[in-house]
């Protein structure tokens, strides 16, 4: 194979090897740690810690949720989970290996925290909604998404 096509070639693949990470080093522990805390206002609706996380392809998270427990409440965040490597899920001290599966949503029948750790696989502005569980809604188990909006609040993941 003549030197020029080698180079060529050699030049092409460092290239596109550049594009395969946008942002940090895949799995590096320690995780960043990020927390969203869930109350609630005289009026039942229900309030957040930050309503905007900025973070990077590539870097490891660890997300930590907690709600106060006064209202059954369910975090859905799909869009962020189908976009990102999840790898544990604890809740109560129990660990749950995903190792890439995903689920749709998150709820507290009680007071508690969960955290689970990932990693952003692809930019992009993600919500996330917060609003009450649809069985303290009356609809059926299992129903996605948020009905309630007096009963909700959003936010949104921003992955550079």
């Amino acid at each position: 194979m003549p030197k020029q096509l080698l180079l060529l070639i050699s030049a092409v693949f460092m290239t596109l090897s550049a594009y395969a990470q946008v942002g940090g080093s895949l799995m590096e522990f320690p995780p960043q740690e990020l927390y969203l805390e869930i109350t609630q206002d005289e009026e039942g609706r229900p309030h957040i810690s930050a309503d905007e996380f900025r973070i990077t392809t590539g870097d490891l998270y660890r997300l930590h949720i907690s709600s106060t427990g006064r209202t059954d409440w369910r975090i859905e965040m799909d869009e962020l989970l189908l976009n990102s490597h999840l790898r544990v899920l604890d809740v109560d001290g129990i660990e749950i290996h995903l190792q890439s599966m995903t689920f749709r949503a998150i709820e507290f029948d009680e007071p508690g925290e969960i955290w689970m750790s990932f990693v952003a696989i692809r930019p992009g502005t993600y919500p996330f909604t917060i609003g009450r569980n649809p069985l303290v809604q009356g609809l059926p188990r299992g129903t996605a998404g948020i009905q309630e909006p007096e009963f909700r609040t959003e936010g949104r993941f921003i992955v550079e």
